[in-house]
């Protein structure tokens, strides 16, 4: 068991990281998952957990987070009518069939690997982030038929590995796809949920390496971090929202792609053993 005098700076760490996140999933749109994978990772470090199911950990409590904040996400969006449930119901089983099959495989993969999917799958969206064109479009419409059957699973699948809601891939997807990008971000949130669900239930019963698991954990998820998360995403999401009307969001988002650049190469060279 960790000693109080580093239990009480990951409590504050995590406070931090909490109300970072939920600011930034207001300001920018993004999802709190892509920031709180990293930061679950290195504080549990710090704590001294560095088994080989550590990222197992981070995947399933973020994906517990997103569980909670998906669902007022969706319910605020669909007060104001953003969200496109017809994309929405047409996709949520394949992303669900995705989310079940990665657990399935996240659950058997070393945290090295782990760190080294999340790297670079985080790479991809800081690129998209900084470089992508709202005009750039992929087709008229939300693909349908066979494409879907595959798009929707790997949709669920990737955001599984990273343990991320449906912001990071559904956004980018929905508005590539010439969906406006307020029904994009609401519709995402419901994603995020489908994602979510059958993500935890599967971590919850996964064997855990006591050497990988934080105390207070069910399965692979941490509930010290995942109520303390939960607490301040709610309490400071509210003012990034309030922020993105004040500020121009899109120098701020390339601000937040190097970030995530950055800290994907660090996924990456720890995964590599440098």
């Amino acid at each position: 068991m960790p000693e109080m005098s580093l239990l009480l700076p990951l409590l504050a760490f995590l406070l931090a990281i909490g109300a970072f996140a939920g600011v930034l999933a207001g300001l920018l749109g993004v999802g709190g998952g892509i920031v709180l994978v990293p930061a679950f990772f290195y504080s549990f470090q710090v704590l001294g957990y560095e088994g080989p199911q550590l990222m197992q950990v981070c995947l399933a409590t973020s994906l517990a987070t997103i569980v909670v904040t998906s669902v007022r996400s969706v319910l605020s969006h669909n007060k104001k009518g953003a969200v496109d449930w017809e994309i929405l119901k047409s996709w949520a089983p394949g992303i669900a069939i995705g989310a079940v099959v990665g657990v399935a495989v996240a659950s058997n993969l070393r945290s090295d690997v782990l760190q080294g999917i999340f790297g670079v799958l985080a790479m991809i969206v800081g690129l998209y982030m900084g470089f992508g064109r709202s005009e750039w479009r992929l087709g008229p419409e939300m693909p349908k038929g066979p494409r879907r059957a595959v798009m929707s699973p790997s949709v669920g699948f990737l955001s599984v590995l990273m343990g991320i809601g449906g912001g990071s891939f559904g956004v980018p997807l929905m508005s590539l796809h010439n969906v406006p990008i307020h029904r994009a971000v609401a519709t995402a949130a419901g994603f995020g949920l489908v994602i979510a669900v059958p993500g935890v239930i599967g971590f919850l019963m996964l064997e855990v390496d006591p050497a990988s698991r934080p105390p207070f954990s069910i399965g692979a998820v941490n509930l010290i971090a995942f109520a303390i998360i939960v607490a301040m995403t709610l309490i400071t999401a509210p003012w990034g929202v309030k922020l993105a009307h004040s500020l121009d969001p899109k120098p701020l988002k390339r601000v937040f792609a190097v970030f995530l650049v950055l800290v994907s190469i660090n996924m990456l060279r720890r995964s590599f053993g440098f």
